[in-house]
């Protein structure tokens, strides 16, 4: 379909799974059809997007406003007998962090979904994709659920994969060299505070939807919210899990560098409690003053060095004894 006014896709629901492709000529926006279900996806970071969802959408400018606030937080709002529904998902876009999540706006009331982003979300395109299968959403309710069970069944692959590099990080931490991991390691944990600062907030958000009395959201849909909604507190409870066990690595491998430290540190003592002594002696016999001894004894620089030799190992001897070599 070609793009136009910042529509990016908009098709008719015909009810059974599949849907209709229709352009800015067939689109009542003025107010919701009675019967079946439009849907419209547009680009909010467009000037046509934001002139016409402010003119001409027939929504309330409360919520119009909402839809296109630069900074946004995952929550659910009724307004009559529509929802404005905020939510994130994670950014699997090229080149893109995944804990940098996308949001993604929606209005959705009985007979129109309006839905809104700047960067491109794999869950729609799994939507898009299952309309065309004819395998997608019949109704406003079924389309919510559908687009909340894509959102986190991608935030599941990458908190998988999120283990999985803090499982190998944690077994490399017994042998790999410590200066290495502590980056990885931080920035594992950069990525669990990111995910559940969105993901904390989507968690609430879910469970709002279970409360909502909205005549178009059906009890089996309430239940699949449920199901949904415990799913991302059990991620939550995951990237808390996940950054525990980053913060208890991390602190495991500092404590090994403060050991490795403490051990260079104690070579270093044992090096200068053996050579202190000989540099002293050494420096009170290089005084260039009369009375040096030796200075008229052609054997005195042997026997210089026989004395220090004699007393480096009895230096040694005493380190040993008491246990500190």
């Amino acid at each position: 379909m070609t793009e136009s006014r910042g529509l990016l896709y908009a098709c008719r629901l015909d009810g059974r799974g599949g849907g209709a492709p229709v352009g800015w000529p067939g689109i009542k926006a003025e107010a919701a059809r009675e019967e079946g279900l439009t849907w419209l996806h547009l680009d909010y970071s467009e000037s046509a997007t934001r002139r016409w969802l402010l003119e001409e959408s027939g929504l309330d400018p409360i919520v119009a406003e909402a839809l296109l606030a630069d900074e946004t937080r995952p929550r659910v709002v009724p307004s009559g007998d529509g929802l404005l529904v905020i939510l994130r998902g994670v950014n699997l876009n090229p080149g893109a962090d995944p804990e940098d999540m996308v949001s993604i706006r929606l209005w959705i009331e009985r007979g129109r979904v309006i839905s809104f982003r700047r960067h491109r979300l794999m869950a729609v395109e799994d939507l898009k994709e299952a309309l065309d299968r004819g395998t997608g959403p019949t109704n406003a309710g079924e389309f919510l659920v559908a687009l909340c069970s894509a959102l986190v069944a991608r935030v599941g692959g990458v908190l998988e994969e999120l283990h999985d590099a803090l499982d190998g990080l944690e077994e490399e931490a017994l042998s790999a060299d410590t200066q290495d991991l502590r980056p990885k390691l931080a920035n594992l944990r950069r990525q669990a505070i990111a995910l559940r600062r969105y993901l904390a907030p989507q968690r609430e958000a879910l469970s709002r939807l279970l409360s909502e009395r909205v005549p178009w959201l059906e009890e089996a849909e309430r239940a699949r919210f449920r199901e949904i909604a415990d799913r991302t507190t059990r991620y939550v409870e995951d990237l808390d899990s996940a950054r525990d066990r980053a913060a208890v690595t991390q602190e495991e491998l500092a404590s090994r560098l403060a050991e490795a430290m403490n051990q260079k540190m104690y070579v270093v003592a044992l090096v200068a409690a053996i050579f202190l002594p000989l540099g002293l002696l050494t420096g009170l016999l290089g005084i260039n003053v009369g009375g040096i001894p030796g200075a008229e004894l052609n054997e005195a620089f042997l026997l210089v060095c026989l004395l220090l030799v004699a007393l480096a190992a009895l230096l040694l001897w005493a380190l040993r004894r008491r246990n500190w070599l």
